[in-house]
């Protein structure tokens, strides 16, 4: 169950959103200023090592708590900046209005908010399992 959290956490952060945010909406958008662009492409780098890291703790050196840590920061980080986005004038909504979601959920807080659940979850029942042998 835990490494099972921690991939899907890792699918998200580490190829999902690259693949979503590489193109005109995102990194090649004329909208955004360069100094925008930098930060993205330097968030997306970022979160994809994490990613490669976690899955080389998780599958080859079996240590899951580093990992279940770094892909919780990742994808908590995404929560707290989506719950706090009204006082730094953040949205996910794109400039026409239009905004991605999947039954009426913001794709990224519905991935994002998935993730991070199953990742306490397997971090609390690890810790039960542990406690009762």
């Amino acid at each position: 169950m835990k490494r099972f959290a921690i991939t899907f956490s890792i699918i998200l952060y580490a190829v999902a959103v690259p693949f979503l945010e590489i193109n005109g909406t995102h990194v090649f958008n004329p909208d955004w200023t360069p100094h925008v662009r930098i930060h993205e492409v330097w968030q997306l780098m970022t979160n994809t090592g994490i990613g490669v890291l976690c899955l080389w703790l998780v599958w080859f050196k079996k240590e899951t708590r580093i990992s279940t840590l770094l892909s919780m920061l990742v994808t908590g980080g995404f929560l707290l900046a989506y719950m706090l986005q009204d006082s730094y004038g953040g949205s996910m909504k794109y400039l026409d209005g239009s905004e991605k979601t999947l039954l009426g959920i913001n794709i990224g807080v519905l991935g994002f908010g998935m993730a991070f659940t199953l990742l306490v979850l397997a971090q609390v029942l690890g810790r039960t399992k542990k406690t009762s042998t």
